[in-house]
């Protein structure tokens, strides 16, 4: 499983050339820098760690005045821990946007407990079984308080059963991971799925006026936006009516044998998301 789906990651980002050209662009100022990861400031309490063995990997720093959330831990970063204790003099909790190996890699092993979606508990005995610490499972509409700040939890299923998205309605932007694929989705849901998905995130975002959503493979150009959300939801539908047809995937890995593309978009499936 585990090589099946690096292959898949593999191809996906190889065919997005802007993200390749842009990969390095991120120009906020440097907080940490070694081989495995590089942190750089968002703001004066938020920090993306890039990573650089899944096609830059991000993580991501939130700090309130109490506590701080790492917002997954990226492929294999030694000593993770320690790297955000010299970020951060808070309390670290770690949580995560989904269960993918470039997400949730040995780098969580830093910590002793983690917090999913229980809706990607069945992905842990193949990508996640080698964790020594403790799973605990988020529910949605959470609100995890940092002190003075916080994060909304929200349930954004799509790229994968539990894929999760963490919102800062006072900052306007948030963070979710792969859940809409920053331009090239991996869909291992059905289709209707990923629209209630995008609709429910959408409806936030215009009521709470959130800007933007930092993605899992950020490139300092790449953020999720209502726009494209909404472009997302008008080519599922145009699938799931049969007014747009699938292509065969060049690469069919992953269980995802077909692709289609619209509005710039690329969308990864397989015949069971259209239902």
């Amino acid at each position: 499983m585990k090589k099946s789906f690096l292959t898949c990651i593999l191809f996906v980002f190889i065919g997005n050339s802007a993200f390749m050209q842009a990969s390095s662009q991120n120009d906020g100022k440097i907080v940490f820098n070694n081989d495995d990861v590089v942190f750089r400031q968002i703001d004066e309490h938020t920090w993306v760690g890039s990573g650089n063995q899944m096609f830059q990997e991000s993580l991501y720093l939130v700090e309130g005045n109490d506590k701080a959330i790492l917002i997954d831990a990226g492929t294999n970063i030694k000593n993770l821990d320690k790297i955000v204790a010299s970020i951060t003099d808070k309390p670290v909790t770690l949580v995560a946007t989904h269960v993918h190996p470039d997400h949730t890699g040995p780098s969580i092993n830093c910590f002793p407990e983690i917090w999913i979606n229980p809706g990607d508990t069945v992905l842990i005995p193949s990508l996640m079984g080698n964790y020594r610490g403790a799973v605990n499972y988020l529910y949605d509409g959470e609100i995890l308080n940092l002190g003075g700040r916080q994060l909304e939890v929200v349930f954004s299923p799509g790229h994968t059963p539990g894929s999760t998205t963490f919102i800062d309605k006072t900052a306007g932007y948030g963070f979710s991971g792969d859940s809409f694929g920053s331009s090239l989705l991996l869909l291992t849901v059905d289709f209707s799925t990923f629209i209630t998905t995008c609709e429910k995130i959408s409806a936030i975002m215009e009521a709470e006026k959130i800007n933007y959503l930092y993605p899992g493979h950020y490139n300092n150009y790449n953020e999720e936006t209502l726009v494209k959300l909404k472009d997302m939801v008008s080519l599922s539908r145009s699938v799931l009516s049969g007014d747009i047809n699938g292509f065969p995937n060049p690469d069919d890995t992953f269980g995802l044998r077909l692709a289609v593309d619209g509005d710039g978009y690329r969308i990864i499936y397989n015949e069971n998301a259209v239902k």
